[in-house]
This record gives structure tokens, sequence and C-alpha cells, in this order.
């Protein structure tokens, strides 16, 4: 038996009592976010109609390496962490390779995801600030429940505007929100006027992120007392969730271990920066090296079919312009099943650090991605989320050509999260019913002709 157990954890007293800034360390910071009319840089008090305060502080900031984790946000994260980190010995044994895999899995709490870490900050600071409650978007409905989660426990009012194909796919989840206290609206809705533009522009869209962003941020800003919070893409969000790599390093360090390669899905950011964050920060200090691999849906490839580029975060192009890899905020992905995945653009800082080289990305049709899942399922007995299933297929992909290099690599995935609200998509796999949708270049290049004009 190796003195690796199946299940690393870490005790209350080793938890990380600091987030970790990751652009503190980048020697080309991520640009700023611009002002859509005057494309000057936004101020903090440009964003104070839209955002939190505080929030507004940890998303200019980028030199402050650690900002200190407030007492009230360390005492709900003891609710659910630190998070296992697990040798997967039944998926090394299974594939018969030489390599070392290890996967950090956030699914332990109701939520099902890794987006309580950040939910529970933003709704401690909104609740601080003095706020009656918060607006947000949400793909597969894992932001909206850890959202709707975090506000009944500080005692904000929440509203929930859900990408329309996840809304009907899982009714469930939106159920989930709603026991929690939130209002979930399906979108693009006929609430707003930018729901209703969408709608006209695009009648019979199944949604996107995109979309659900600019209801939320037209609700936030006409509603007295209600800010806009989102789960991921933004600075302040990889700042809160680099609680995962933190943990992820100090378990790792603990047995003496160091990873050759980390993977992560990505859709906007959220769980790959956090995942990377302290390792990234050593690559770019020059005190290590590793080998970083974003994986995102060939349905929505930002990273590898996308522009770097200034673009609005939204569809309706109210919103910050954010320079980014991005399919242009026109762009409407398919109704693939990793609602999760179907942002148009990528977070800033990832986004630089990929321009830059410091990180790679790979891109996998969906049914690639749930036959990976099936198999994990089988294999190590978690039913992963369809988000969560890409990483575990570069995982799996890179563990087998380790078997046939003969190479003793460790590797470790971020497994964010559990996919039991997510069975409308495995029965579709399983039934030969789900089909892989890769956008033609024509269509990538018709929204790339909609990117703003930014000298």
């Amino acid at each position: 038996m190796s003195k690796i157990p199946y299940k690393i954890y870490l005790n209350e007293s080793e938890m990380p009592t600091a987030w970790y800034n990751l652009r503190a360390d980048m020697k080309t910071k991520p640009a700023p976010l611009l002002n859509p009319g005057t494309h000057e840089p936004m101020s903090a008090s440009d964003l104070a109609p839209v955002f939190c305060d505080e929030l507004i502080q940890q998303e200019l900031d980028n030199d402050t390496r650690y900002f200190e984790i407030p007492e009230e946000i360390l005492k709900f994260y003891k609710m659910y962490r630190p998070s296992p980190l697990v040798r997967a010995y039944c998926l090394e044994e299974k594939l018969g390779t030489p390599a070392k895999i290890y996967y950090k899995f956030e699914g332990n709490n109701t939520s099902g995801s890794h987006k309580l870490n950040s939910a529970s900050a933003q709704a401690y600071y909104a609740k601080k600030q003095g706020l009656k409650g918060v607006t947000t978007e949400t793909g597969a409905g894992q932001w909206g429940t850890a959202l709707s989660m975090a506000c009944s426990y500080f005692g904000l009012d929440c509203k929930v505007f859900m990408v329309k194909v996840s809304y009907e796919q899982k009714p469930f989840r939106r159920e989930v929100m709603r026991t929690y206290g939130a209002s979930v609206t399906p979108s693009p809705s006929m609430e707003t006027k930018i729901g209703q533009k969408i709608l006209a522009d695009h009648p019979g869209t199944t949604g996107s992120l995109g979309c659900a962003i600019s209801e939320a941020v037209e609700v936030a800003t006409s509603t007295p007392g209600y800010r806009y919070v989102l789960g991921s893409v933004l600075n302040q969000v990889l700042l809160h969730q680099s609680v995962i790599g933190l943990e992820t390093k100090a378990a790792l360090d603990k047995y003496g271990i160091k990873p050759d390669i980390i993977i992560g899905c990505a859709g906007g950011g959220s769980n790959l920066g956090g995942l990377i964050a302290p390792f990234m920060g050593e690559k770019l200090r020059g005190e290590a090296d590793y080998r970083i691999i974003a994986v995102e849906p060939a349905s929505c490839p930002s990273f590898t079919r996308g522009k770097f580029a200034y673009d609005f975060a939204d569809t309706g192009m109210v919103c910050p312009l954010a320079k980014m890899y991005t399919l242009g905020s026109n762009f409407i992905p398919a109704p693939n099943h990793a609602g999760g995945l179907r942002y148009h653009g990528m977070s800033p800082v990832l986004s630089q650090l990929y321009h830059d080289g410091y990180m790679e990305a790979v891109s996998v049709p969906q049914t690639a991605v749930f036959e990976a899942a099936e198999y994990f399922a089988r294999v190590e007995g978690i039913l992963p989320a369809p988000e969560s299933s890409h990483a575990i297929r570069a995982a799996i992909d890179e563990a087998l050509k380790c078997k046939e290099t003969g190479e003793e690599k460790t590797i470790v995935f971020g497994l964010t999260g559990t996919g039991y609200f997510d069975m409308v998509a495995y029965e579709k796999f399983h039934d030969g019913k789900m089909e892989d949708y890769i956008p033609t270049d024509a269509e990538l290049e018709a929204s790339f002709a909609t990117l703003p004009k930014v000298e």
C-alpha cells in the first residue's frame, strides 16, 4: 500500500487564511476594463453602480499579493472546506498508466461545485455594505445555486437569470435555488429591455451567459439597494477561488508531491484560475515549472479559436469592455450540455497568461467528454458534472500518453462538481442522441466582425 492516502485532507488549522492575487506576480498585467462609451479605463466610481464597493477594490488591485479572508467568510468556508485532494488509484489501475493522477474535489457541498467559494465572499461584502439584494446570471445552475445559498445565509435577496437552455434542461437545479429563496428567470426574458431586444434579434434563441449577464446588470442598476455579482471571469472571482489552488498545493506539499501537469476546465475561468493560482505564481516567479492545460468545449472554443481583443462582457453590450480571448459578444453557442462553459469570452487574467505562453489550451467535443464522464463514474464512483468532465477527458488523455511513453508523470486536475442535476444530458448520451456541434470558421468570422473598434 502506498504511503499516499486515497484522500488527503487538511485540518482546519491548515486552511488558507488569505486569498492569493495572481496578478501581483504577472509581468504583464491584464489590460484594464474600459468604459463602453468612451473607451477610457474604468475607475472605482465608474463601477460603483454595478458592483459592491470592496469587491471593486479587489477587482482593480493588481499589486496586493494577499488579501486576508474575513472571519465571517472563513466561518462559512469551514462548513465544507477543506475539500479533499483524491489520489485516483482506481483510475490509474484501469488505464494501466504509470502516471499518478490526483483530483481536487469541489463537489462536497450542497451547491455541488466550487462556486460557493466566491458566492459566500460576494454575498458577505454585499451584506456588509448594507444592500438589500444582488442579481446574477447562471449557466448550468451551479453558480445560481451557490449564490442563493450564500444569500440565504447572509440574509440577502437573490435574483437569478438562468440561461434558457439550462433552465429547461435542469428544472431541479432551479428548484434548489428557489428552495434557498432566490427568484429564477429563464434568459433571455421579456422582463428586461435588453431581453426583449435579444429575443427580437434572435427569435427562439436558447440563450447564453452573455445574454443573462445583460439582464442581470440591467435589473441591478435600475433597482435601488441592489448590485450585480458574477460567478466567473472577473479578477475578484479568481481571487476568491484561489482557495482551491492554495489547499491543493498545501496537500501536495504535505507529502512532498510536485505535479508535472495541472488541468482545469475553462468556461469563464473561475475554476481554472483558482486551481492554478499558486502554481502559476511559482512559474511566474521562476521558482518552479508546470505544464498547465485549459480544457474547453469545441462548441464554445474561446481560447483555441477566439481572438485576443477588447470585447463586451455581455451580449447586450452594456458592461465594460474587457481584453480577453473572445468569440464575440454576439456569439451564442449551440445548446451543449455543459451549461457552465457557454460564455463567449475568457478571464482577462487567464487570457493574458495564455497569450504570454504560460499555459496551453485544448478543445474537446461533448460526446468525448461524456465518454470520459461515464468511465470516471464507473471507476472512481463519483458522477461528475459535464463541466468537470472536460478536465477528466484531458487527464485521461495525458495519462494514456504516459502509458505509451512509460513516463511517470504526476497529473492534477480540478473536479469542479457533481452531475446529479445533469441527468438529461447523461440520458441523451446513453440514448445516442447527443450531437457534437462545432462552429464553422464563417460563423466565428461573422461574430468577430462585431468586435468593438478599440485603438
